[in-house]
């Protein structure tokens, strides 16, 4: 894998855009609240009627003890345990409506607990939450259960209690070692605090972890972070994801306590991007694309080369053609061609899931062309190249003709030596793995509009 040198760093600077992260296509801003929780009920029916697909579930724990004032996520900072009792018993609820329309007899073969921050629940909630999953879906023995977990304020019980729940992936929130860098964002983290729930992970048996960082936080420099990336090579974990910070105080209120004289100037973050994919591609790691590095012997990176990698609202995975199911507030399932959201805020949750309804605010019932344009976006972020023949024959379409307008576009790219346009395929180069979402963007029926409203994605690079 090639580093990026100087030369390089200027040209991701020209596609320096604001454009989505293709979690899903449709993104989320297409959305509508024209999509009813009555609507998703017949659509549950229907897809266990008609589908044998395994089973990919994702549980949403909102709650934190303390804001970080970088935090994208949708969260609820409470110390009030009586309010986290409400929600599991609110989950609880959700996850028996939703049973009821699915197979027992379809095995789950992924899981994630996110949030929030799931290892917030105690010992005692995350077992028990864990079981009352356990007696309602059918797991597959090589089901790949992921926890999302805070080293703050954290108990090696805890981390017990999720392996006991049969979780066998773990992901560190680390952000950032630099202590300055930790006062400003407001999360106070001690390097010696992640050592320790590392050390304890391994412990339990735990063979692959992850470990999340930010660039673009305030405050960063090059010596800073260059110096955290290096603590982070000596822990050794499978998985690295280091991502690009969204400023987006236009949608997060908090991120407004951030000093914005702080943060690195859009210059900067490049040079703390080059930094990043140059110290771990040295360091022996596997640029996957995205922000996301791998071992070259782990299952991120083997199962690229053998085209096996999907995206979904987790980010890369190696477990294709599941379908989704999401519990609790704000938490989005995907199956077939629905897209489907809860509430965002407690008491809308509370109101639907307490009255026997689902919560569904918000929701998508994908198009042909929209299944089309997933595919080949979900490919090329996925394989790094796209068979034409392979569309045409699976979708019945001209690829050439179907695409003009998009293959256009990628014109930008063939100077650069970002991508390739051949007879049958199109491939990406190494130097375009950087630019994977700009590329991508090409083939987005729905960004020519969005680009007329106000800002709603993040920036590419």
């Amino acid at each position: 894998m090639s580093l990026i040198d100087d030369h390089l760093l200027s040209i991701l600077k020209q596609f320096d855009r604001l454009g989505p992260r293709y979690t899903s296509y449709p993104t989320a801003p297409v959305f509508s609240a024209e999509y009813t929780a009555q609507r998703f009920e017949d659509d549950l029916i229907e897809n266990n009627r008609n589908s044998s697909s395994p089973v990919s579930l994702y549980l949403h724990i909102p709650f934190c003890d303390t804001l970080c004032y970088f935090c994208g996520c949708n969260t609820i900072i409470t110390r009030n345990r009586e309010k986290i009792s409400e929600y599991l018993l609110a989950l609880k609820k959700e996850i028996d409506r939703t049973t009821s329309f699915i197979s027992i007899k379809r095995n789950v073969v992924q899981m994630a607990w996110g949030g929030g921050t799931p290892s917030y629940l105690s010992p005692e909630e995350i077992r028990d939450l864990a079981k009352y999953i356990r007696e309602r879906f059918t797991f597959a023995s090589d089901a790949e259960i992921s926890v999302e977990i805070d080293p703050r304020e954290l108990t090696f019980d805890h981390l017990k209690a999720f392996v006991d729940g049969g979780a066998n992936r773990f992901s560190l929130g680390v952000q950032d070692f630099n202590d300055d860098v930790q006062v400003a964002v407001n999360r106070i983290q001690p390097e010696s605090l992640t050592h320790q729930v590392f050390q304890w992970s391994r412990e339990l048996g735990i063979k692959s972890i992850n470990i999340d960082l930010i660039y673009g936080l305030p405050l960063q420099t090059i010596e800073s972070f260059k110096a955290t990336l290096e603590k982070v090579i000596e822990l050794s974990p499978e998985r690295i994801a280091v991502f690009n910070f969204a400023y987006v105080p236009w949608m997060k209120q908090h991120q407004k306590l951030l000093h914005q004289d702080q943060l690195p100037t859009a210059e900067n973050k490049l040079h703390l991007l080059q930094l990043t994919i140059n110290t771990l591609i040295r360091a022996g790691y596997v640029y996957v694309g995205m922000d996301h590095f791998a071992k070259p012997t782990d299952e991120l990176a083997t199962e690229q080369k053998n085209k096996n990698l999907n995206r979904n609202f987790q980010g890369y995975s190696i477990k294709a053609g599941a379908d989704l199911f999401g519990f609790g507030m704000s938490a989005i399932s995907h199956f077939g061609a629905v897209y489907a959201q809860n509430a965002k805020d407690l008491p809308a949750y509370y109101e639907a899931i307490n009255n026997g309804r689902f919560s569904t605010i918000l929701g998508y019932k994908m198009t042909q062309d929209d299944e089309l344009r997933k595919f080949v976006i979900m490919r090329l972020m996925c394989d790094l190249e796209l068979d034409k023949r392979n569309i045409e024959r699976r979708f019945g379409i001209l690829f050439d003709e179907y695409f003009a307008d998009a293959l256009v576009k990628l014109e930008e790219f063939l100077p650069l030596n970002l991508l390739a346009l051949e007879t049958d395929r199109i491939v990406i180069r190494e130097a375009g793995r950087f630019v994977l979402r700009n590329i991508a963007m090409c083939f987005d029926a729905y960004l020519p509009k969005m680009a007329k409203e106000k800002p709603i994605f993040s920036r590419t690079v």
